[in-house]
């Protein structure tokens, strides 16, 4: 068995990245393609001793990285930047095959965001300080130190975009990293490995580690060695992960699902409320910021319902490489499964679909609307991560807020409104990590982000990601001639 494959004319190292060198596994999985379910290759399948590999080179790789200067460390990252940039297409293409994201947006909005997830960091870094401040004539100091090695585990719906905005801040606060990318979407971490190795990053401080099944994470997140765990995914692999950490503090950031919703008011831009609502079909629902709930103020209600699914039906499904395919497949059977059994139970609870509601050809789920359903029921309540919204309508802001509110999660809402004193009152008392107004999904990496209640614990983006990478240290100095005596 070969330990490379090619993908689209790429090729992809399928063996781990560990210690500045390739390492296969004795056993593989088979990595399928979305698009048309096809075997793209054998995959070096990680154990607990590659786990412990990765970390024994993270680990010892560390002090150096940590004494690294931070200007040479943003240069670092800066090159690794200029290598995801000469790599677009193929970082695109490989991505599109691996997990049936569009083509389309990989090359032109998610590739170009990798490599702005490196430069952002290393240019932050560069900036990051804190006012030394006085106490009775002492100074503080406050000092962001690298904390060590850490595990870092990404999802399958953005895998190298997500991968890197956590990747990026580790290696600019000076940590080492394992990276364990998800197994229905392993190829593009692989490549960063690659990039990163050409860019002059020492052997060690970024290993990438590929698995499926829960062996090789148990053994990654219960490390005694591992300092950080940063994990995007769901709630119950969180609950797993914060089990499994707990036997050494491990310090979690942990960002996880959402049921985020989208008010819509009377007042609002009725055109700009319906292509905010079609637009969380993107990526085929599986976005873990989508506004999967819609609710809509009673008297435009029905005109709202008929302008989206006029849009809504001129969206072309197919072929993710086809640049005129708006929505392509899903990632997996599995995944497919579920989305078709949370609907299927929501129809015969009484649910009606509005349009879709059904399974297309392969791993394509039409994208799909309900109505008639109870804010307590579980198509409401639990997280779909397909291209399945609901519709539901409110008498006023204070049930609108009540039912925007009514569910576990809090990552993200949506509020659409012509009037801004009504969006300030509004989003005051919404539960979420992050509110749009009139827009959605504008992300800036200065804000910090992250989830309420079960969407998550913990923010990163700016400083803050600097705070949970890095052991903050307050350094207290006296003033020349001081003595307690005096103090």
């Amino acid at each position: 068995m070969s330990d490379k494959i090619t993908v689209a004319g790429v090729t992809v190292d399928t063996r781990h990245w560990i210690g500045g060198e390739r390492v296969a596994s004795a056993e593989t999985f088979t990595d399928v393609s979305p698009i048309d379910g096809s075997a793209i290759g054998e995959i070096s399948r990680g154990t607990a001793r590659e786990a412990a590999a990765a970390v024994a080179a993270a680990k010892a790789a560390f002090p150096s990285w940590a004494a690294t200067p931070r200007a040479e460390r943003a240069r670092v990252l800066h090159a690794i930047a200029d290598g995801v940039e000469k790599r677009i297409e193929g970082l695109a293409i490989v991505e599109t095959t691996d997990n049936g994201a569009l083509l389309r947006s990989h090359r032109r909005g998610v590739m170009p965001r990798v490599a702005h997830n490196f430069r952002f960091f290393a240019d932050w870094l560069l900036g990051l300080d804190h006012e030394d401040f006085d106490t009775r004539g002492h100074t503080n100091h406050v000092s962001w130190d690298p904390a060590g090695p850490c595990v870092l585990i990404t999802p399958w719906n953005a895998p190298l975009m997500l991968a890197t905005w956590k990747v990026a801040p580790a290696l600019a606060a000076g940590d080492t990293v394992v990276l364990k990318p998800a197994e229905w979407s392993p190829l593009t971490a692989s490549l960063l490995a690659d990039i990163a190795a050409e860019a002059g990053l020492p052997d060690g401080v970024l290993n990438v580690v590929q698995g499926y099944g829960s062996e090789i994470g148990d053994a990654l997140t219960s490390h005694p060695d591992v300092r950080r765990i940063s994990f995007t995914g769901s709630v119950p692999t969180a609950r797993r992960i914060a089990a499994s950490a707990a036997a050494n503090l491990t310090p979690l950031s942990l960002e996880l699902g959402g049921k985020s919703p989208l008010l819509v008011f009377a007042d609002a831009d009725l055109d700009l409320a319906v292509d905010l609502a079609v637009e969380q079909y993107d990526n085929a629902g599986q976005v873990c910021l989508a506004a999967t709930r819609l609710l809509v103020e009673e008297p435009v209600a029905e005109e709202f319902t008929r302008r989206f699914v006029e849009k809504a039906a001129a969206l072309t499904q197919g072929d993710p490489r086809d640049d005129a395919t708006d929505i392509g497949p899903n990632i997996h059977p599995r995944q497919l499964e579920k989305i078709d059994g949370f609907v299927r139970r929501a129809v015969e609870a009484g649910a009606r679909a509005v349009i879709g509601g059904h399974r297309k050809d392969g791993q394509y789920y039409a994208p799909t609307l309900l109505t008639d359903v109870a804010q307590d029921s579980e198509i409401v309540q639990e997280e779909v991560f397909g291209p399945v919204l609901t519709l539901q309508t409110f008498t006023d802001e204070d049930q609108a807020v009540r039912l925007a509110n009514d569910t576990r999660f809090g990552l993200a809402a949506t509020v659409a409104t012509g009037d801004p004193e009504r969006a300030e009152r509004v989003t005051g008392q919404l539960v979420a990590g992050t509110v749009w107004v009139n827009c959605f999904f504008v992300r800036d990496l200065r804000a910090p982000f992250g989830g309420s209640r079960h969407s998550g614990v913990g923010r990163e983006g700016g400083s803050w990601s600097f705070d949970f990478y890095c052991d903050l240290k307050n350094t207290v100095t006296a003033p020349k001639g001081w003595n307690q005596d005096h103090g």
